[in-house]
């Protein structure tokens, strides 16, 4: 099954658009975690047990792994997600952009190496940047249209001079540019920030369809019925909902699994009741 088909699946199965981001900080875990031979891995394995029948993703955070030297827990979460939960697709998030020969080698990392059936990418190198990733057809590549951070509005949100004398922010140009110029595998989703809301739903209006992934819920203080109404398509569907340490640091004790799960669903609910 090709990447959207995928998620769509366990979205339609799970009756959820919630997906848990797996960013590591090995200082929050429970002592009881901190101790083991690979830390990450059984954090990581403990929160999957909790909370993949309550998702439609899991996305880990590369930089999380590489900082501290554990690209092997890195792979072998995502073997664990493959064969425990294969229903459930990981997106990982590298954020790659680089000319073509470099990026095809960071596609060669994520889809080859790690096995990811999705990876985040920055445009601002053009589709010399993002050819290599969404050449794999049955993969999604995820480009960076409107982020949550609070610095983005500097430079996404500049007005860009159009061919026919028209002006449009910067964002507005990559979505656009998405879907009419690059999405010819229909592989390409857009990271919208859950913190945009009026941007969110200007990109839906100029994207259709198109599947956004929606970071900014929980920590970062996206507000959900915002989010939720201004995202989703024409099919009910249409955002991957994400949430990182609002779910997988709910607890800082060896209970942190349970509580990861009590705020999955939560969050769920939550987004569900909007829908």
């Amino acid at each position: 099954m090709r990447f959207l088909d995928r998620v769509q699946a366990a979205m339609e199965k799970n009756n959820t658009l919630l997906c848990v981001g797996l960013d590591p900080s090995p200082e929050r875990f429970p002592a009881s975690i901190q101790g083991m031979e690979k830390p990450i891995l059984e954090f990581n394995k403990a929160i999957i047990d909790a909370t993949a029948d309550l998702i439609c993703c899991y996305k880990p955070q590369a930089a999380y792994y590489h900082a501290c030297g554990a690209e092997d827990q890195l792979a072998m979460t995502i073997d664990y997600i493959r064969t425990q939960y294969p229903a459930i697709p990981v997106i990982l998030d590298s954020k790659r952009g680089d000319i073509g020969s470099t990026a095809s080698q960071y596609a060669i990392e994520a889809f080859e190496r790690y096995q990811a059936d999705a990876v985040t990418v920055n445009p601002y190198m053009g589709i010399d940047t993002v050819e290599p990733f969404s050449s794999y057809a049955d993969k999604g590549t995820v480009i960076l249209c409107r982020t949550s951070n609070p610095g983005a509005a500097a430079i996404q949100n500049l007005p860009v001079q159009q061919a026919n004398g028209e002006s449009a922010m910067l964002y507005e140009v990559i979505a656009r540019m998405c879907q009419e110029q690059w999405n010819g595998h229909n592989n390409i989703l857009l990271v919208v920030g859950a913190t945009n809301p009026t941007e969110l739903k200007r990109i839906r209006e100029i994207t259709g369809d198109m599947t956004f992934l929606v970071p900014g819920l929980g920590a970062q203080g996206g507000d959900v019925e915002a989010t939720v109404k201004n995202g989703l398509n024409s099919e009910g569907r249409g955002i991957i909902a994400n949430s990182s340490r609002g779910i997988i640091y709910a607890s800082g004790g060896d209970d942190f699994a349970e509580a990861a799960r009590n705020a999955a669903i939560e969050l769920r609910d939550q987004v569900n009741r909007y829908r």
